[in-house]
């Protein structure tokens, strides 16, 4: 693969973006069968998204290629320039919250960089990988890219072969492990993670926006993704409107006349340990003084959670230590927004990290005092869906980035290459 050209890896990425379009209802199908995810999402997500990205890569490749030139800064008559050359064989391990998504999109900037491949699939959502396995083998030779099913056994059992490169998306302890792993051989990584992302509000924001904001990021896959907003920060005086205000917006969301949920409009939680985790973590916030502001229906028969928001949370709870990966969020109180960046600063970098205010100094200080992966500025997401943005963590949040030309160049090794005038 390292020595195709530009065509003929576009031609190959040509192949699976037509292997994907080819199996979009199969898609559908399989994705609803494993986490019961509305068929909005799953059309969007992992494939209106998955085709866009492989296109963004075929559109843009021969410049991607293109060798930089540069001008040597001893002897002006001799050359130099960077050429991005393949890794070599890559092994990219997904996350069961976007089954396929997550995972298309690095295998196809891995392919436009030239390599090999071997994709693991999540074993809880069988059904997606068996789908994934179909589209892999329509696309290319085994040689070429190859599909793994099966457990953490198959995982552990590849991380032990000499990989030149990893990408792995998932949780910051099992990140953990396959740098471990990667160590052995002393492969690249790029590690795609999660964390506790936070929510500021300034007192000058707008709450019924925010709310809305809030409840469409916590329906949206039931709240598992890595950068969906883990807890929110608001003054006292707006705390009150914020519960109100996102009351409302769930209920028109998700609510029949009756007080029923619309089940088919929400994913359900992954599978009975991750429910039981999060449970947990509700309980032990109600045990501690929570208070069930809105929602707090948890149904354990089918694993859906209803958008949930908890008032007079406290730093001590289990809630406020771990990622929850679900559609709960927890606000606290503020009076000044030093406190807020020291406690943001004094714990672990998240992935994304979320202001709302028309306020430029109080942004600005925000920023320069804080560190995470990302950051939008009044309203969710918009940075991992730029892709002419890099999209990735920072130390527990992750590690190297991806996403357009930087998903091309995680895939890549700079090679220098000088040339010396004969003399």
């Amino acid at each position: 693969m390292k020595a195709t050209t530009a065509e003929q890896r576009k031609e190959k990425l040509r192949k699976l973006k037509s292997a994907v379009e080819a199996h979009g209802d199969e898609i559908v199908a399989a994705v609803k069968q494993d986490t019961r995810k509305p068929e909005n999402e799953i059309r969007v997500t992992e494939i209106l998204n998955v085709t866009a990205n492989i296109e963004r890569n075929i559109n843009n490749l021969d410049d991607w290629l293109k060798p930089v030139e540069v001008l040597p800064s001893v002897n002006k008559n001799d050359k130099a320039k960077i050429v991005y050359e393949a890794r070599g064989v890559c092994l990219l391990l997904g996350p069961w919250n976007f089954p396929l998504g997550l995972v298309m999109g690095p295998l196809a900037a891995a392919i436009a960089a030239g390599n090999c491949c071997i994709v693991k699939l999540t074993d809880l959502c069988p059904a997606t990988a068996r789908v994934a396995a179909k589209i892999v083998k329509d696309a290319f030779e085994e040689r070429e890219v190859a599909v793994f099913e099966g457990g953490v056994d198959v995982a552990t059992a590849l991380l032990d072969l000499p990989f030149n490169h990893i990408f792995f998306t998932g949780s910051t302890r099992v990140g953990k492990l396959v740098m471990a792993a990667a160590a052995k051989h002393l492969a690249t990584v790029t590690l795609e993670l999660g964390g506790k992302s936070p929510v500021i509000v300034d007192e000058d924001a707008d709450v019924k926006k925010i709310a809305g904001d809030l409840a469409a990021a916590k329906q949206f896959n039931g709240g598992q993704a890595c950068i969906c907003p883990d807890y929110v920060f608001v003054k006292e005086q707006q705390k009150n409107g914020l519960v109100e205000e996102f009351r409302v917006k769930v209920k028109q969301n998700l609510y029949r006349d009756d007080g029923s949920i619309k089940k088919e409009n929400i994913a359900q939680i992954v599978n009975d340990q991750n429910f039981a985790r999060i449970k947990k973590l509700f309980n032990d916030a109600v045990d501690k003084g929570a208070k069930i502001a809105v929602g707090g229906t948890l149904e354990e028969a089918d694993r859906t959670i209803h958008p949930t928001m908890l008032t007079d949370v406290t730093p001590d709870m289990l809630i406020m230590q771990e990622e929850i990966f679900g559609p709960i969020v927890p606000v606290l109180t503020y009076k000044n927004i030093d406190d807020v960046i020291k406690y943001i600063s004094g714990r672990a970098k998240p992935l994304a990290l979320y202001i709302y205010s028309n306020n430029q100094k109080n942004i600005d200080k925000v920023l320069s005092r804080t560190s995470s992966g990302g950051v939008t500025i009044n309203g969710f997401f918009s940075h991992y869906l730029e892709n002419q943005l890099p999209f990735g963590g920072v130390n527990q949040s992750g590690m190297g980035s991806y996403h357009g030309v930087y998903g091309f160049r995680a895939f890549s090794h700079a090679r220098a290459i000088y040339i010396q005038e004969n003399r």
